[in-house]
């Protein structure tokens, strides 16, 4: 099997593996219990918490969730539950955690406005500085997207809702540990299986004075804002891929830059790049071509792991929502497919999968 689906999870690293075990296995106990072994769980997670910090902005709190969806649901839902204001702005490439969220507001009273993107897939700040007024109490976006690799202009983004006494949500699940954070967003929504860490695990970050409402009630056990028994496993986890991330994140970025030119020589003519070719994260390459069935491709090619685009939304049978923002087709998206890689691809097995995957696709072109 060569994986290419960085973007819906990655390989666990075996570092990440090594510091989660003690804890799985005999150093089990309640990280909120007051006894000696408690308290040593609890000393592992706070150090934990340090190592996530350290590579978030400074001026606010980290709590630890399960994960990325629900981190954006507490952010979404718990700011309009502490504000007067009643408007929502966010894109319409966002990722279903919060576009989900958004109708669930409307069905509330909150006006949401869905900005549009460019066939580029970027936003244009001029259509968000319309957008965003005096009512609008938070503006919600990605900074890498999902499906398709782009970066948008968080910070410039975050100035205009600040500029309007709005709060900034960013979901930086993409780009948590791969890159540097712009400045500005006043909440940040990140997920552990994204940066080679577990499943299971996310958190929030909070600048002072963002807080939202809590999501979930019970013990409090997080911050008095998050409550239920944290895993004291899949907290170190997260903080061990952090950590990880940090220290290679130079080596990493030279190494996916080298796959991402790789994969594009080896695949040849026929394929267009969805999304901007420049502002992008090059370790997801989302590609069309004419004529191509995406998804008998990876039929045919059962043994290289790649996707349509999202997997929060595979087998529903629709056309991405991302894809058509862009203003491809029902037809054009249905020929699109999305490659990601990342620290443990080789480039011998992209080249391989990349000679196969072209070979299948113009195979789908000579069929009658």
């Amino acid at each position: 099997m060569i994986y290419l689906d960085y973007q819906a999870t990655t390989p666990v690293a075996p570092e990440v593996a090594a510091a989660m075990r003690p804890w799985t296995e005999e150093k089990f106990a309640n990280p909120h219990s007051p006894s000696m072994w408690g308290r040593e769980a609890a000393a592992a997670i706070e150090v934990a918490r340090d190592h996530v910090a350290a590579s978030l902005p400074d001026g606010g709190k980290f709590a630890f969730t399960s994960g990325a969806t629900e981190a954006l649901n507490w952010a979404l839902k718990g700011i309009f539950e502490r504000s007067e204001r009643r408007k929502l702005v966010t894109v319409a490439t966002e990722h279903a955690a919060v576009l989900d969220s958004a109708e669930w507001l409307e069905g509330r009273g909150v006006e949401v406005v869905r900005i549009g993107v460019g066939p580029d897939g970027l936003v244009d700040p001029l259509a968000a500085e319309m957008a965003v007024d005096d009512r609008t109490a938070l503006v919600a976006v990605m900074l890498v997207n999902n499906e398709i690799g782009v970066i948008q202009p968080v910070a410039e983004l975050a100035r205009l809702a600040h500029a309007k006494g709005a709060l900034m949500l960013c979901d930086a699940v993409q780009g948590f540990g791969r890159m540097a954070l712009p400045e500005g967003p006043d909440l940040i929504a990140i997920s552990g299986h994204k940066i080679h860490g577990p499943k299971g695990i996310g958190g929030l970050w909070m600048r002072d004075g963002a807080e939202p409402a809590p999501l979930l009630h019970g013990g409090g056990q997080e911050q008095g804002l998050r409550s239920g028994t944290l895993s004291t496993a899949l907290c170190v986890g997260l903080g061990e891929a952090t950590r990880l991330s940090q220290e290679r994140r130079d080596a990493d970025a030279e190494h996916i830059a080298k796959l991402h030119e790789l994969a594009l020589t080896t695949l040849g003519e026929g394929w267009a790049i969805n999304g901007s070719a420049t502002q992008r994260y090059p370790g997801n390459l989302n590609l069309r071509r004419d004529g191509l069935d995406g998804a008998r491709l990876i039929s045919d090619l059962r043994n290289i792991a790649f996707s349509l685009g999202s997997a929060c939304a595979s087998g529903s049978g629709r056309p991405s929502h991302v894809l058509r923002a862009l203003g491809l087709s029902d037809r054009e998206a249905r020929s699109s497919i999305r490659l990601g890689f990342g620290r443990y691809t080789g480039e011998e097995e992209l080249a391989l999968a990349c000679r196969r995957i072209s070979g299948a696709a113009r195979a789908q072109n000579r069929l009658p």
